[in-house]
């Protein structure tokens, strides 16, 4: 298991070289270093899948109530939306000159790929470990909250301008931001909007994601054509 998660972690690492790729080409070409805010995003990115990583090594041991796999889920519930708000950085293409903007726009497009695909899998492992210890009903309904967080997550960073470290450093400003579209409904009606667009998002591509998964990875699945034609197959052998 541990080799695999290595060969997965190299794949994505050589993906995130494109990424890098691109932008230092950009940086030469342009002679500025506007856009490195992609790199540090990208970077954040990875965090919650080498959680995971750690959190998958210590389930087996202990159950997942025990304080140790509890501090790495919360951990990771709590990265996750950085891999996410990748998404919300093509709203920097308006700044983008004319010339460069096909570019740049490729550029970005590889930097959210990347991202996207390390929040969906570490929310991928953590499922299957969900769906080993409870149902699928009540997987789908934590799964659910984690991206409602992550959307709500990506409102607070964009439109207030907060982030993970503010946890640390300046707590009031998250709780201040985190209560105030709950205390005034209509002056934060921005708030609910992007809420609501990104959870939208998130959840559909996890869910169209996740059951192209299961149809492939089925056990012993056969494909309709090979139903249909077998029959035909014996009645020529006859």
């Amino acid at each position: 298991y541990t080799t695999l998660f290595r060969s997965v972690l190299t794949t994505l690492f050589l993906s995130s070289l494109v990424s890098i790729g691109f932008f230092v080409a950009q940086a030469i070409n342009n002679h500025s270093w506007a856009n490195s805010y992609l790199l540090i995003n990208l970077l954040l990115a990875w965090i919650p899948l080498l959680v995971v990583y750690y959190l998958l090594r210590v389930l087996p041991n202990y159950p997942w109530l025990n304080w140790r796999p509890m501090l790495l889920t919360f951990l990771w519930l709590g990265l996750l939306p950085n891999s996410f708000y990748l998404v919300s950085d093509l709203i920097h293409l308006a700044l983008v000159a004319q010339n460069s903007i096909l570019y740049d726009s490729v550029m970005f497009q590889t930097f959210i790929f990347n991202g996207l695909i390390l929040g969906y899998l570490s929310v991928y492992l953590v499922h299957r470990q969900l769906l080993r210890r409870i149902t699928n009903h009540w997987a789908n309904i934590l799964l659910g909250l984690a991206f409602f967080v992550c959307s709500f997550a990506i409102y607070l960073g964009r439109e207030l301008r907060l982030s993970s470290w503010n946890f640390v450093t300046t707590p009031a400003s998250i709780l201040f931001g985190i209560s105030s579209p709950f205390v005034n409904i209509s002056g934060h009606l921005q708030a609910y909007t992007v809420t609501l667009m990104f959870f939208i998002l998130i959840v559909l591509m996890y869910v169209v994601v996740f059951r192209l998964l299961q149809i492939f990875t089925r056990p012993k699945a056969q494909l309709p054509d090979q139903h249909l034609t077998r029959p035909a197959a014996d009645k020529v052998h006859r």
